[in-house]
């Protein structure tokens, strides 16, 4: 069954053909993700085919009968309203029967009253109550009362995307549905989508939730949109070879052009007199063979500040705000090339947590010492910050008219732009004009150019295309100096960091060895030894893994455990370690796509690689419990 249908769609935008003569469909049941590079034109199709704005060219079907829920990035509400209002401000069928029938009991109507308990049941609005109360919760959104005019940009896009998931539309549209929520809520969102029966369209840049919850990939790209039938792995092998046909097509065009040029040069002038044709052939292949292909990618090479050997030291840190410990006694000394994750909640403190570090704010107690030769680059969360009639170029010549890179190399600011996909054309172009994207790019571009080696970013992925993303996740990967990263891309942060801080709630922050994969795993076994602990009375005192400050590493002494045991204990660490490196290494290799040998070979060993992660995990949990 078809439910949006939309036929020879273009649409210009600032005299240029974002998307010209676009054919798409979207069957139900289909979870589509839309993808693309920042400025393609994924948000203005996204609003098209919502009918938020029309097509200048085209039609738009939507299946009679058929309710759409489209959650935008910066989402209209009703300003006068309340949250609750909010919620149950619109004409679903599901809110129309139970105002339907809190109307009828009202005023004591049967009739009324017979109509709109028919609705209740047709819509199963009975348990709408308790299904708002989940989704609110799981989004953390507890103050009903609260009006809409104080809430920010995240919790609006919160709210509006409670409402959508409470109201249960037949088709779902989306776009940067994870922008703002944390990672618990991430998963949450994503077991939701990919469980449930809907019909969905998103744009996200989020790798793992696009694996995990579409089963079709939309690339926009030049103008055209090129289908993929299969998860992310599959859309970047197909990728690849469409790009390697197109190069080649206009490789064989551009061949074939010259021949063409000289029968067209030795023809008489007059058009008529030759074969009409070979003529209108002829500029056929002429536009194509002037086609390009953009093969450049994003190159951020800068060079670090030195590095001394004194870093940052964080020696009994606290910080409340009112009765809330945001941090309560946390020591750390960072080391050369520290790579290290931040994770926690919505509110947990992570922000303030940086904004302690670089001097922005101030502690209730305890020291932080920085080197003499740190550099601090801090990409904060937040919109680039820019002055009316400011051009792109501007954004970079007012730090610096030329940037050394990390070869020694000193270029322009006008070249360094170019590395980063902006264009000579694009550069005097006025930054409002620029997507979200392109200033996301532009705001860490200023932040790289001061040749930091301290890097810490807050949340950098937002908005940025997958192409960027993996060119980012490049330069990180080489950077010698040390990174402090919140993020809630967590193949971002798989990628990139080789411990976490994990705001745990009440000030307390466990440092744990591992990336985000590893902490989920071993934090999920620590639930079933919980449970199980709690259903078996003869357990019921028994210690589990230490679930406060102490990370997991066993730093202190272990009284109860043999030397032999003690050794065990410590290997298995470093050997669970390896292991969740090698698995994520693998996984990656699957993503990126392979043959068909190397792709069942890696299969096997992941499952290997698992199968040895559980038995030492279990090992672990139980010799952690005899100390």
């Amino acid at each position: 069954m078809n439910y949006l249908s939309a036929e020879n769609i273009s649409k210009n935008f600032n005299e240029r053909w974002l998307f010209k003569g676009i054919n798409f469909g979207i069957l139900k049941g289909d979870k589509v993700a839309l993808v693309g590079q920042n400025g393609s034109g994924k948000t203005t199709l996204m609003n098209v085919l919502a009918g938020v704005i029309p097509a200048d060219e085209g039609t738009i079907s939507i299946r009679k009968g058929i309710t759409v829920g489209y959650l935008s990035q910066n989402p209209v509400f009703n300003e006068s309203l309340s949250v609750m209002d909010s919620l149950f401000d619109g004409d679903s069928p599901t809110v129309q029967a139970i105002k339907a029938y809190e109307n009828a009991m009202l005023h004591h109507n049967d009739d009324e009253l017979t109509r709109a308990l028919e609705l209740m049941e047709k819509y199963q609005a009975w348990d709408y109550e308790s299904r708002v109360e989940q989704v609110l919760g799981k989004l953390g959104i507890h103050d009903l009362d609260k009006p809409i005019t104080s809430l920010s940009g995240g919790q609006r896009k919160r709210v509006a995307m409670a409402k959508i998931l409470i109201e249960e539309p037949d088709l779902i549209i989306m776009d940067e549905p994870t922008n703002h929520l944390d990672l618990e809520t991430i998963e949450w969102l994503e077991q939701t989508l990919s469980s449930q029966n809907v019909t969905l369209l998103l744009v996200t840049h989020d790798r793992y939730f696009l694996d995990r919850v579409c089963n079709n990939i939309v690339e926009l790209d030049n103008g055209k949109t090129y289908p993929y039938k299969g998860n992310y792995g599959y859309f970047l092998e197909k990728k690849a070879e469409r790009e390697a046909m197109e190069a080649a097509s206009i490789d064989k065009a551009k061949n074939l052009l010259r021949t063409e040029l000289e029968w067209m040069r030795r023809q008489p002038k007059a058009r008529g007199t030759k074969a009409q044709y070979r003529v209108d052939a002829f500029y056929d292949l002429k536009d194509k063979a002037s086609q390009t292909k953009d093969d450049s990618k994003v190159q951020l090479n800068v060079k670090m500040a030195r590095q001394g050997s004194k870093i940052l030291e964080i020696d009994d840190l606290s910080k409340s705000f009112g009765e809330q410990k945001i941090v309560a006694n946390f020591s750390y000394v960072f080391k050369k090339k520290d790579r290290i994750g931040i994770i926690g909640k919505n509110g947990a403190g992570k922000s303030t947590f940086l904004n302690m570090i670089t001097q922005n704010l101030k502690p209730d107690s305890g020291n932080i010492t920085t080197g003499e030769t740190v550099v601090y680059g801090y990409y904060q969360q937040g919109d680039l910050e820019y002055r009316d009639g400011q051009r792109v170029i501007d954004i970079v010549t007012e730090i610096a008219e030329y940037v050394t890179l990390g070869n020694g190399q000193s270029i322009t600011a006008s070249q360094f732009l170019t590395h980063f996909k902006f264009e000579p054309k694009v550069q005097y172009t006025l930054v409002e004009k620029l997507s979200g994207g392109e200033k996301r790019r532009l705001a860490l571009m200023r932040v790289l150019i001061k040749n930091p080696n301290f890097l810490i970013l807050d949340e950098p992925t937002n908005d940025l295309d997958i192409q960027t993303l993996n060119i980012l996740e490049d330069f990180l990967m080489e950077f010698g100096g040390c990174l402090l990263l919140v993020s809630h891309d967590r193949y971002f942060m798989d990628k990139l960091v080789e411990h976490l801080f994990v705001f745990e709630g009440e000030g307390q922050i466990r440092d744990f060895p591992g990336n985000y994969t590893d902490y989920r795993e071993w934090k999920d076994e620590l639930d079933r030894q919980e449970a199980q602990t709690k259903s078996s009375p003869k357990k019921a005192e028994e210690p589990i893994a230490p679930v406060a400050q102490e990370a997991p590493v066993a730093t202190s002494a272990k009284k109860k455990l043999s030397y032999k045991e003690q050794k065990e204990y410590d290997s298995l660490e470093e050997e669970m370690t390896k292991l969740g490196k090698r698995k994520t290494e693998l996984t990656e290799k699957l993503n990126a796509g392979g043959s068909y040998e190397e792709l069942a070979a890696w299969a096997k060993e992941i499952e290997q690689i698992t199968d040895q992660l559980d038995e030492k995990e279990l090992r672990w949990l139980e010799l952690s419990e005899m100390m």
